[in-house]
């Protein structure tokens, strides 16, 4: 089975990279780095204790924040490499750990195809492979196998996510029994990983509950509120494609409430940051962009602030009010909640959570979230909750205590790995 894998991506790989062209369009940083995808890094340095930790895009990239920062505490004297998969990831990566300096490199990992593969394990020959979150590989595992231990942390895996894995037959049991440890984020997950071979795994909770607010983005935040001013604010962070849309056609009665509420809305993927502007202008609404907000501005009048900027969600989430999180009004599986409940917003979801499902389900029973089932309803439960300011700050209060009582899963993580570093 994994020879055929091998082969498609072989026979693939001309059309994968005319897509990585293509791509690169509309997001440059598709175009940098190519030959890093097919293995080759460069002149190889002197040889140095590395650690190697797989983020392959914004979330899971933020959320290896606490791992990254506790991996070298812990390992003084390695280095790290931080590979993703997509740019805005490299460039999330670069935001936080610049500090660093050279004790942190940053690469694309390379396609799954084993000679690629190898070709990484030989420049940078790391003493472990750490992935986050969903990514499995199975020719990396099975490369890593041969010499270097792979864990899967952070793990969660959705019922749908197995359903589809078994489809695949022995490909994915045999890349989950060659983990040598899977950290995983609640029991459910811990199981259904289980179910499909992998040999240890360990219940430690989810790493985003430890990590950290930097105080700049609360500074940037607090400015972005003071130029909204005392206007109630609804963020809609995180959004996907198609939803934005109906936000924005149920929005009237929430735009027409006494205060005059802003609507924010960040979507996921910067390259929609123009069409989602272009819907607001469609809808005769008044827009006002984040990146041409200036310093010692007038105060913003405009109904809608689309938020086109990369690496301030905590920002976003310190100057609203409420929080609506994205991927979750369609089919598409949530986003993260646990970053909003951190700096204690009250949160709302749509009822398509299933790619964070226990911790969704955790947040509505502590009080810290509500779900809506459709747009009509998101918008009638913010109205209620714009006005209502003792409902909205219990919520909030539960929301902060929700998240500080979660926190302690990256030192379960780090000390479950230690046994497996060499």
């Amino acid at each position: 089975m994994r020879q055929f894998y091998t082969m498609m991506w072989c026979l693939a790989l001309p059309l994968v990279l005319l897509r990585l062209w293509w791509r690169g369009r509309k997001e440059p940083g598709y175009r940098q780095h190519w030959r890093e995808r097919l293995g080759f890094y460069g002149v190889r340095g002197a040889s140095v204790h590395t650690l190697w930790v797989h983020a392959v895009s914004v979330g899971e990239t933020r959320a290896a924040e606490p791992l990254v920062e506790a991996l070298m505490l812990a390992y003084p004297d390695s280095r790290i490499v931080l590979t993703h998969m997509t740019p805005t990831g490299r460039a999330t990566g670069r935001a936080l750990f610049a500090k660093h300096g050279a004790r942190l490199v940053q690469a694309y990992l390379p396609y799954d195809i084993p000679f690629m593969v190898r070709r990484f394990i030989g420049h940078f020959a790391p003493r472990i492979c750490i992935l986050m979150e969903t990514e499995v590989w199975p020719n990396l595992i099975a490369v890593c196998g041969e010499r270097v231990p792979v864990a899967l942390v952070n793990a969660r895996l959705s019922e749908r996510s197995l359903r589809r894995g078994r489809r695949f037959g022995g490909l994915m049991t045999d890349a989950a029994r060659a983990l040598a440890l899977v950290a995983a984020q609640t029991e459910a997950d811990a199981e259904r990983i289980g179910s499909l071979g992998a040999p240890r795994v360990e219940v430690t909770g989810s790493i985003k509950f430890d990590v950290l607010v930097p105080p700049a983005a609360l500074a940037t935040g607090a400015w972005l509120r003071a130029q909204i001013g005392a206007r109630p604010v609804l963020l809609c962070a995180s959004t996907r494609e198609g939803e934005e849309a109906l936000i924005l056609d149920a929005c009237a009665p929430l735009l027409a409430l006494p205060g005059k509420p802003l609507l924010m809305i960040v979507p996921r993927h910067p390259q929609r940051f123009d069409e989602v502007a272009a819907m607001v202008a469609a809808r005769g609404l008044a827009l006002q962009r984040r990146s041409s907000l200036l310093e010692g501005g007038a105060p913003m009048t405009a109904q809608v602030l689309l938020g086109d900027s990369m690496g301030e969600m905590f920002a976003y989430y310190s100057a609203c009010d409420l929080a609506f999180i994205g991927g979750s009004l369609l089919p598409l599986g949530g986003q993260n909640l646990i970053e909003a409940c951190a700096l204690g917003k009250p949160v709302l979801i749509g009822p398509h959570t299933f790619n964070f499902a226990q911790v969704s389900e955790m947040a509505i029973a502590a009080g810290a979230a509500v779900c809506v089932q459709d747009n009509k309803e998101l918008v009638s439960m913010a109205e209620k909750l714009l006005v209502d300011d003792g409902r909205r700050g219990a919520m909030g209060a539960y929301a902060l205590a929700f998240a500080n009582n979660h926190r302690g899963a990256t030192a379960r993580t780090v000390g479950l790995l230690r046994h497996i570093i060499f």
